[in-house]
């Protein structure tokens, strides 16, 4: 039976740009006429997506799908991390959540999750032409290397070579490159096929000596040099540049960036309105004035609603509330907004904390998770927002907690909250909700700024794509791809 070639980026560190390069290939083979698919054995993150059976999965192998023209697919990332503390993930497998997990124990335990990464992989491999498969972190974590299933552990399993990516923007780009193959056990480093240099700002021309050099150090070329791209396509890394505060504009929507935020690329949308700041901030001189105040989920609701108290948010919020600035939570902040949230299984640790009161609404976290994609039209929207109704949504809802109202949005005087992630990706959606913004400031709203969020993405994958291919060198990393390992 043929089965797909597979090839591998990993990085010398995390956010070297490997999902991103990942999303550019997936979308470059599919231009070139090959079914291919992306592939990452274990995936840590709290930006995660439900698919049409109901299963979660890591958002960045969500958007490499895309990229790829396929349906997400749960064998595209078997294993999901979500961190609960900062020794602690919520584990799942095969979409279902297996357990929590402190660090310790799930490091003797994930060996034991080898046939059902496997499983994944045997029968994407059996479908497509191409695997495109994504590491984690670096290769070279030479405490953690004995029990890896996600870097050179997978590239053996998968008999991938490997594309090693450096982050020159950080600086000591080469050092980072050759240290990394160095730590590399001799095996290792022949599956090693090829360097890429990443976020490269400037003159190409002045790396030039730095690749002869680096090239004399680890025996394998250079597959491309690729610049700083810019391009409008959702991450899932807490490092993200989405998360720096930018410049304030004529409608200002503030994001609180809570401890453990979760899925903060749901605000995406608003971020493409030439008229509109979105900023995510941390305290209260960060949170000003803004036009709308935006509560996102979190992995640990009750433990980031104590911290929103601790450090005066939550009296800014309910100061700004009180004056007339909407407020809209979602999943968990749609928890936090309500009366109460309480824990009687102990999913976050047990007890019983006071939300902030400016939804009729309280929460109980359950022993399953809700996992479910839905749909439908707005209805009943008053206030600024009254714009929504009648446009379609559609998304996907995550969550332990299960609180005393199934309305697609709940509202109540100028605060509103959601369950639903994806909420304003369709289109005329946030372009409503920027209207009624524009028309509470009494601004005029752009009509320029109205796009069609599915060509728009689309045309980003396709931006990606163009800038990656110009920048790497195709013809090599199809030779690569063709010897394997």
């Amino acid at each position: 039976m043929k089965k797909a070639k597979p090839i591998m980026i990993q990085g010398t560190m995390s956010n070297a740009g490997k999902s991103l390069l990942c999303t550019a290939l997936c979308r470059i083979f599919r231009q070139d006429g090959y079914r291919v698919v992306p592939f990452k054995s274990q995936n840590m993150a709290l930006n995660s997506f439900i698919t049409e059976e109901g299963l979660e999965m890591g958002r960045a192998q969500v958007a490499q799908a895309e990229a790829a023209g396929v349906k997400p697919s749960v064998l595209m990332n078997p294993i999901l991390l979500k961190p609960t503390t900062d020794v602690g993930s919520q584990v799942i497998v095969n979409g279902e959540v297996r357990g929590n997990m402190r660090a310790m124990d799930y490091f003797k335990y994930k060996k034991q999750l080898v046939p059902d990464i496997m499983r994944a992989y045997d029968t994407l491999a059996a479908e497509n032409d191409i695997i495109v498969i994504e590491g984690a972190g670096s290769p070279a974590e030479i405490n953690l290397k004995s029990e890896d299933i996600v870097n050179m552990g997978m590239a053996k399993m998968a008999d991938s070579p490997v594309l090693l990516v450096g982050d020159i923007d950080r600086g000591g780009v080469f050092a980072q490159l050759y240290g990394t193959v160095a730590l590399l056990e001799p095996e290792e480093r022949a599956m090693v096929k090829a360097t890429v240099i990443n976020k490269f700002r400037g003159d190409v021309s002045i790396l030039a000596p730095g690749l002869d050099m680096l090239y004399d150090l680890v025996k394998v070329p250079c597959a491309g040099v690729v610049p700083y791209m810019r391009v409008d396509i959702d991450d899932e890394d807490s490092l993200s540049e989405r998360l720096t505060a930018g410049e304030r504009k004529e409608i200002d929507i503030a994001v609180i960036q809570l401890p453990r935020i979760s899925n903060f690329t749901d605000f995406s949308p608003f971020s493409r309105f030439s008229q509109v700041s979105l900023r995510y901030v941390k305290n209260v001189f960060e949170l000003g004035s803004p036009d709308l105040i935006i509560l996102p989920g979190t992995k640990a609701t009750m433990a980031d609603l104590r911290w929103l108290r601790q450090n005066g948010l939550e009296a800014a919020i309910l100061q700004n509330a009180s004056r007339g600035v909407p407020v809209f939570g979602v999943c968990g902040g749609l928890q936090m907004l309500g009366k109460t949230i309480a824990d009687p299984y102990e999913t976050e640790g047990g007890g019983e904390i006071a939300g902030m009161g400016l939804l009729p609404i309280s929460t109980v976290f359950s022993k399953e998770k809700t996992r479910l994609r839905t749909e439908g039209a707005f209805a009943g929207i008053e206030g600024i927002f009254g714009g929504l109704n009648g446009l379609y949504y559609r998304g996907y809802e995550i969550h332990m907690g299960q609180s005393d109202s199934a309305a697609p949005v709940i509202r109540n005087d100028g605060v509103y909250g959601s369950y639903i992630h994806g909420l304003f990706d369709e289109n005329g959606i946030a372009e409503a909700i920027v209207k009624g913004l524009c028309e509470r400031r009494g601004v005029a709203f752009d009509p320029d700024a109205v796009f069609d969020a599915h060509a728009y993405k689309e045309s980003q994958y396709d931006m990606l794509a163009k800038t990656a291919r110009e920048a790497l060198d195709m013809d090599l990393i199809y030779n690569i791809l063709e010897a394997g390992v």
